[in-house]
């Protein structure tokens, strides 16, 4: 059974909500952190570890469960040495409004006013990203009220 397999079942079987299934592949803190930091760049197996501070045991099933998954795929060292790096795949960076919505949940809610924190802002602007916001079509901001799933018969 392939990855995917395995995580399209719950311990009842079949598992159909999409928040689970993607729980099952990056719902980890540590796999989270990893896309995080290969957002900021990070590449190589040893800034992952310095940087997460993280067994390597730990580290190295994680970044084989993200190479698997299809979010970041491995390539030859850019600089010619024998290190693999590890890069986001197009389904990796697409995964980035996921990072910004946690992250922006996080200074809403876990620090103090005025507690100081990593920014998030525009390269081009240096000004802090829009709060996201789940939007109807015509681009009203929608409540949980105002969403609802529908549910497998």
């Amino acid at each position: 059974m392939g990855f995917f397999e395995m995580n399209k079942r719950n311990y009842d079987g079949y598992e159909p909500c999409p928040v689970a299934r993607t729980v099952g592949v990056v719902g980890d803190r540590w796999s989270l952190l990893i896309v995080r930091d290969a957002f900021d760049g990070l590449r190589r197996f040893s800034e992952f570890q310095r940087s997460l501070g993280v067994a390597r045991n730990i580290l190295t099933d994680r970044l084989r469960r993200l190479v698997d998954a299809g979010i970041l795929a491995t390539q030859p060292g850019s600089n010619g040495g024998a290190h693999q790096e590890y890069v986001l795949t197009e389904q990796g960076k697409s995964l980035f409004p996921v990072v910004v919505a946690l992250r922006q949940w996080g200074e809403r809610h876990l620090f103090e006013q005025g507690e100081p924190h990593s920014e998030l802002v525009e390269k081009d602007t240096g000004k802090p990203l829009h709060f996201m916001a789940p939007q109807a079509e015509d681009g009203r901001l929608l409540s949980p009220d105002e969403a609802e799933v529908r549910k497998l018969p």
